[in-house]
């Protein structure tokens, strides 16, 4: 039986270095979980992307040192967003309507995470310490991963598929439902994070210390679609929880 292909554009349009030492981490990732990555370029024309993501079977949108255009959601730019990438933005958008015509299974992690919402119709804020009140503020620091393996903890939203996923089926259950508190530690480099979200998506993970929203799914019981905002894929030679998440892509890929 072939590998699942999974789809991944290229990080950033123009910052090549940025590009070529972040992909691999995805890359390798997806290959450790059992699938078959695709570069996706982001200097051809959409017929030529459509034709490499239509021989595909999943889609994982990794991050990204650009932000997404605050225009997209009607917002003016914020002093503190980095450049927009419209490559980017266009071949996500492209990988989106694939996937959601196809129900082929997403995976988006941080930027990815974000490009998933405002592809949706949500809309970003665009620098966590200017939207949280002062008492949480210095909390937690989101960008702390560059330099930390565990930036913060995340609560798991019971019975969201993400919950199963992470955390299994066999945490005790309080009238059908899992008891509140599956709480796992992440590596997070982001300085946005969803704000109104976006159609058809739910938040299924809080930072318990300030509330900024962490992960997202889809409401489509049968369209696999996941987005955190933390990077699971430099943590999954040391953790559990990483590689699950890139399983749950491959299996959901496989099985369609």
């Amino acid at each position: 039986m072939p590998l699942p292909r999974i789809a991944i554009p290229m990080p950033h349009s123009t910052d090549r270095e940025y590009g070529e030492r972040a992909l691999p981490q995805y890359e390798r990732a997806v290959s450790l979980a059992g699938g078959e990555p695709i570069r996706i370029p982001l200097d051809q024309s959409a017929a030529e992307v459509r034709k490499i993501i239509a021989g595909c079977d999943g889609v994982l949108l990794p991050g990204s040192n650009a932000d997404v255009d605050p225009a997209r959601f009607h917002a003016a730019l914020s002093p503190r967003s980095a450049s927009a990438d419209a490559r980017r933005e266009a071949v996500d958008d492209l990988l989106l309507q694939e996937a959601h015509d196809s129900a082929k299974p997403v995976l988006g992690i941080c930027y990815g995470l974000q490009s998933l919402n405002v592809h949706r119709r949500g809309s970003l804020i665009q620098h966590i310490p200017d939207f949280l009140p002062e008492e949480t503020r210095g909390k937690i620091n989101h960008e702390a991963g560059k330099k930390v393996p565990v930036a913060h903890t995340v609560e798991i939203e019971p019975d969201s598929v993400l919950e199963k996923v992470l955390c299994g089926d066999s945490r005790p259950r309080l009238s059908g439902r899992a008891q509140p508190g599956c709480v796992i530690p992440v590596n997070s480099s982001h300085h946005q994070s969803a704000d109104v979200i976006g159609d058809g998506l739910r938040i299924v993970a809080r930072c318990p210390d300030d509330g900024i929203i962490e992960a997202l799914e889809g409401t489509d019981p049968n369209h696999f679609v996941i987005a955190v905002q933390w990077h699971p894929e430099r943590s999954v030679d040391d953790d559990h929880a990483s590689r699950a998440i890139f399983r749950a892509l491959i299996e959901a890929a496989r099985e369609r």
